[in-house]
């Protein structure tokens, strides 16, 4: 096997084509042909009474219980037509359940697809739709969002009409839309070779509309293998993980990496900064993976342990949002025995972090170097690659990066450049060394607390508002959780205040997720020649007579 500390700056010459890249791939050890199921039973058949998932809630399982439980799951599910290649869709929040349920899916050779569970009704039938979802795994006990009713409501406005199954800890599992075993939904539309899929997960997009972002067994395993290998990490390693296990940081380096590595799974469904240094210390956590506001109360929580804060936490993996320098020391004295790196990466794959021995100044000022066999180069417009430390959109090609839209071919197509890169939307900087640093965002999401937000959705509430003429979505700079939400407004005589714009959204079915957090206003917005608003222009105008950045709004979902 390949030395996993290798970036691709020290690789010989990439092959051309995908298919020998594909070759490649294996040859280097980074693509093993390997079920995620398989490899979990063979590592833990000598450690079964050992702990392999707990919450905060109480649920624990020994890997024994975890695959006894998960074979349950599998043997409930087969007789009522759930099998390979289906599409099972997973709406569980962080409890020892979504271990469950991803591991009975890949026993029956099915495709689970990972969602947030504070998805809302109307994205959520999109999403089933999408990718011909057989089965809705669901639950409305602990503390979920939403009850079994609002799941029907969902699946009634699909043509997928898939089948509804609600979890329960104690008690039989409820089929509430009461079909026949072996009828469970409509025919599937077939996936792009729908045999290597092994993962769904949702991304946002531009229109607020989620992307079913494809993952194989091996793509996947290349970015648990890698952090394997980077991190350190084993079946001794405990995992602690207060991302939603619906995000993709909690899908891939939560509930699979755990998995991948035969470690203990630690979970916390609600985030509750003291808590987690309990459970990380309880637990002995080594890892975890987190959205910069994690980072943010874990360095302002207090802490009266004799041991320093997050003695045990080997590596802090912070992405979803810029962390500022200032944080990063403030981590690096608060946790002396934890390394902190910014994480780069998409629900799309990739991935770039610093390395243990990175000289401090590339782990404080850049995203780090790519994950071993990730390509990475900077465009300029005409998509040619530019040269060192000059600023580009940011491309990638590699082992562990995925392979398609489900339900959405023609915008896979339109992602890749002639040469199989994926264009990532983000703005950046590589230097000699391969150390990224990104500049900037092509796409226009907020990033708010490590989730994406599409500010399209957010316009076309706002823009029903009476006194609201023209009104423009941006990301507002926090240092908390990189960005809140701003309504940038254009108005007649009268201004609305944001309590009267946050109960209007409210009224219009908008999730409180989604309600704008600061307001400004403009005397004109500054527009294309073709009558489109200029964002880039409106964020410096608002940034520059801005110079306060404090801002009033709601904490972080789950608080």
């Amino acid at each position: 096997m390949s030395d996993l500390s290798q970036t691709s700056q020290a690789l010989p010459d990439i092959p051309a084509t995908r298919q020998k890249r594909e070759q490649w791939y294996r040859q280097m050890g980074w693509w093993q042909d390997e079920r995620l199921e398989n490899r979990y039973q063979e590592l833990v058949v000598d450690r079964l009474d050992e702990t392999a998932v707990v919450d905060n809630h109480g649920g624990e399982l020994t890997h024994g219980q975890l695959l006894r439980a998960a074979a349950a799951l599998a043997h409930e599910l087969s007789p009522r037509g759930i099998g390979a290649s289906d599409r099972v869709l997973i709406a569980l929040p962080n409890r020892v359940e979504w271990q469950i349920a991803l591991l009975a899916t890949l026993r029956l050779r099915a495709i689970p697809a990972s969602i947030p569970i504070t998805t809302d009704t109307n994205n959520l039938a999109h999403a089933v739709d999408l990718i011909g979802c057989r089965l809705l795994i669901a639950t409305d006990e602990f503390n979920a969002p939403r009850r079994g009713d609002s799941y029907i409501d969902a699946i009634a406005a699909t043509n997928s009409r898939p089948d509804l199954l609600m979890m329960a800890r104690r008690g039989p599992h409820q089929w509430p839309l009461h079909r026949q075993p072996g009828r469970s939904g409509k025919p599937q539309p077939p996936l792009p070779c729908s045999e290597a899929v092994d993962h769904i997960a949702f991304t946002s997009s531009t229109t607020g509309h989620p992307k079913a972002v494809m993952h194989s067994a091996n793509t996947l395993g290349a970015l648990n293998q890698a952090f394997t290998g980077r991190f350190s990490l084993g079946p001794d390693q405990p995992i602690f993980m207060a991302s939603p296990l619906g995000h993709s940081v909690g899908a891939y380096h939560g509930a699979r990496l755990a998995l991948f590595t035969g470690a203990c799974l630690v979970l916390q469904d609600c985030w509750n900064p003291e808590q987690a240094l309990e459970m990380i210390e309880q637990f002995g956590c080594a890892f975890t993976a987190a959205a910069t506001p994690f980072l943010k109360d874990l360095v302002n929580a207090g802490w009266s342990g004799p041991a320093p804060k997050l003695n045990s936490l080997k590596s802090f993996l912070c992405g979803g949002a810029p962390v500022p320098p200032v944080l990063m020391e403030q981590a690096r004295k608060q946790f002396p025995n934890t390394f902190v790196t910014n994480l780069w990466g998409m629900t799309e794959g990739g991935l770039v972090t610093s390395v243990p021995d990175s000289p401090r100044e590339k782990i404080i000022a850049t995203a780090g170097i790519g994950l071993p066999g990730l390509e990475l180069q900077a465009l300029d417009d005409a998509g040619r690659e530019l040269p060192v430390n000059r600023e580009g959109e940011l491309v990638m090609r590699g082992p562990g990066v995925f392979f398609g839209y489900a339900g959405q071919d023609d915008l896979y197509r339109s992602s890749l450049t002639p040469d199989g890169f994926f264009r990532t939307g983000d703005l950046a900087r590589i230097d000699e060394q391969g150390y990224v640093q990104v500049t900037g965002r092509l796409k226009d999401l907020i990033v708010r607390g490590g989730v994406n937000i599409a500010p399209i959705p957010i316009e076309d509430v706002l823009s029903r508002h009476p006194a609201i003429e023209s009104v423009a979505v941006i990301g507002f700079p926090d240092d908390r959780l990189g960005e809140r939400i701003c309504a940038v407004i254009q108005s007649g005589e009268h201004k609305p205040a944001l309590q009267e714009l946050l109960s209007f959204c409210r009224e219009q079915g908008l999730t409180k997720r989604n309600c704008p957090e600061v307001i400004r206003f403009v005397s004109d917005m500054p527009r294309t020649a073709g009558g489109k608003i200029r964002k880039v222009d409106l964020r410096a105008v608002i940034n520059e007579n801005d110079k306060d950045t404090a801002s009033t709004g709601f904490p972080l979902a789950g608080k």
